[in-house]
């Protein structure tokens, strides 16, 4: 990927983890090969003790456990998780294997990324992540899988998508060497996908994300602030 630091405005974003954390070590690594302009402001961990947040505590980046059991309703789990957003700096949020139900707030809509270990909208919503999502492709019989970036709307795996990859699924897959193909592919669309929206080359009309070429503002929704 080929474009200079010093035009791009960093995009201030928090990363939402419930796990091991290895998205969050391909954004630190992105970022410091210089292919990703971002900052990670903060990092919340829906689980305590797990191998993001050490990834956070190596790369500086300050954190936050937030466990749901703790807060009476998602409404509420989610208000006290964008008051440290906000409270951070962060202008967008990236989830990244969180496992939690998030509710998105009005001011940060067409804000919050995920990405799915699948094609949307084959093998999404609620049950389908993790070994499940790659069980159920193989059990199915499909050719094709991979994953999909996408802005965060109020349901599973529903907003608008803003970049797809595609695998194949081979004869002799087993959902661990399925899901490693995927996530190979899921450590290049991510970063990608982000770096779009740090260049504010990403419109949203509707349910379509166009990426305009660069150099263009995107002037609508979507884009950066």
């Amino acid at each position: 990927m080929a474009h200079s630091r010093h035009q791009v405005q960093p995009l201030e974003m928090a990363v939402l983890l419930s796990g091991t954390g290895r998205t969050l070590k391909n954004f630190i690594a992105r970022i410091a090969a210089g292919t990703l302009d971002a900052r990670i402001c903060l990092v919340i961990s829906s689980a305590p003790g797990v191998k993001g947040l050490d990834y956070a505590a190596e790369a500086g980046i300050p954190s936050e456990v937030l466990q749901r059991k703790h807060f009476a309703s998602d409404a509420e789990y989610s208000q006290a998780i964008f008051e440290r957003v906000r409270s951070a700096g962060a202008q967008y949020v990236a989830l990244a294997g969180f496992l939690k139900r998030l509710v998105i707030p009005q001011d940060f809509e067409h804000r919050v990324t995920n990405i799915h270990p699948a094609l949307i909208p084959a093998f999404c919503g609620k049950g389908f992540y993790g070994h499940y999502v790659h069980e159920a492709v193989l059990a199915y019989g499909c050719k094709l899988s991979g994953c999909t970036v996408h802005f965060v709307d109020n349901e599973y795996d529903h907003g608008p998508v803003i970049l797809q990859k595609a695998v194949p699924v081979l004869d002799d897959d087993t959902p661990e060497t399925l899901a490693a193909r995927v996530f190979a592919a899921e450590c290049e669309a991510y970063p990608q996908a982000l770096q779009w929206i740090a260049e504010g080359r990403v419109r949203v009309e509707g349910r379509r994300v166009r990426i305009l070429q660069p150099g263009l503002s995107a002037g609508g929704s979507g884009e950066r602030p």
